[in-house]
């Protein structure tokens, strides 16, 4: 039993292998290709490749359902077709045995998976995009193209450009607002570094041009240096740079609090910190319902076609996801359900048909 339970593993071990390589090919290409249409100025092609292999790890974690999906789907199909299911069963080997040697290699992708996303590709892409801001932006006036928005207090910012590691800014811009919520004054800094000192921070602003507003003028001021005490950590803004599917789990926890705390809307980042979370879950989902086509309909297709039903699940998946999330976000309804519903209802089909052939 235990060679028949290695046999089936690594089958489909190697298929999601194949899988990951040729999507990850792919993937590649034509990230490398739209960002080679970007380059622009001191953004160069040299930079545009960095850019993409530091957020491949990214892209391969969002994929990887997709790919255990496919692994999955194509390693028993090869089976079938060689009659190696069939015999098994005629032996006496039981579904839930054979779906149990399938789950292992998927275990392993979905820790892979946690792994990739909490801890390598967070901090290559924190340092991929600050390393693209800072070549397309700089420390000139707002971007539009670039940069993040950010509410902090009474003060509205806009950031160009976030060095790796939080610590050092460039181009902040700030609109402090008044009691009856116009515009009190408004600045330009061309940098900003944090300073620890002892049990106090803050941040040391360089270069900086001031616009104060009245009903009667307004008057413009330049600073060298100015000290700008704010509680916004460089770890915070870290996180702020990357966009939310792309963010660790704790870094989602940390910045969703972050917004709660400042009265912001948070939904967004409770979403992605659900559907990051419950990632493994939605993983597992998508391969028994892979398992239960190949005992089913698929055990006598050709591979071709098991491949285009790998697209097709994963495409209706992906679907039930994007439709949930906005009208979770429309219409207020729990994070936490919008991101199951599309799980329970793939694992629920999924323990369906296993159950019909069992």
């Amino acid at each position: 039993m235990k060679i028949l339970d290695s046999h089936i593993r690594n089958t489909v071990f190697m298929a999601m292998l194949v899988v990951l390589s040729l999507v990850s090919a792919m993937e590649l290409i034509f990230s490398l290709a739209d960002e080679l249409s970007r380059t622009r100025g001191d953004y160069s092609a040299i930079n545009a490749l960095t850019f993409v292999l530091f957020t491949m790890p990214a892209t391969i974690y969002e994929l990887l359902p997709y790919v255990a999906l496919g692994g999955a789907l194509i390693g028993l199909g090869v089976l079938a077709s060689n009659n190696e299911l069939i015999v098994m069963q005629a032996a006496g080997i039981r579904v839930w045995r054979i779906v149990w040697a399938v789950l292992k290699p998927t275990i392993l992708i979905m820790f892979i998976g946690l792994m990739v996303g909490e801890y390598i590709s967070p901090p290559l892409e924190q340092s991929a995009q600050s390393n693209k801001a800072i070549k397309r932006s700089g420390s000139s006036s707002i971007n539009s193209e670039s940069g993040t928005w950010r509410k902090v207090g009474q003060e509205y910012i806009h950031i160009n450009a976030i060095a790796p590691g939080g610590k050092l800014l460039y181009g902040v811009t700030r609109y402090r607002l008044g009691e009856n919520r116009q515009i009190d004054s408004s600045s330009f800094a061309e940098s900003a570094r944090y300073i620890e000192q002892g049990d106090e921070s803050f941040w040391q602003l360089d270069n900086i041009s001031e616009s104060i507003f009245s009903t009667a003028n307004i008057a413009v001021r330049q600073y060298l240096q100015e000290d700008w005490r704010v509680d916004l950590s460089p770890v915070l803004l870290t996180v702020l740079l990357v966009e939310p599917d792309r963010l660790s789990i704790s870094g989602l926890r940390r910045i969703a609090r972050f917004y709660a705390d400042e009265g912001l809307d948070s939904a967004t980042y409770f979403l992605a910190f659900w559907k990051k979370l419950l990632q493994p879950l939605a993983t597992l989902s998508l391969v028994m319902l892979a398992i239960s086509f190949v005992f089913g309909p698929l055990r006598d297709s050709t591979t071709g076609f098991r491949v285009f039903v790998t697209l097709g699940i994963g495409l209706g998946f992906s679907i039930m996801q994007r439709i949930m999330e906005p009208v979770s976000l429309l219409y207020g309804f729990s994070p936490l359900l919008a991101v199951l519903a599309p799980i329970f209802l793939t694992a629920g089909l999924g323990l369906y048909f296993i159950r019909r052939v069992h």
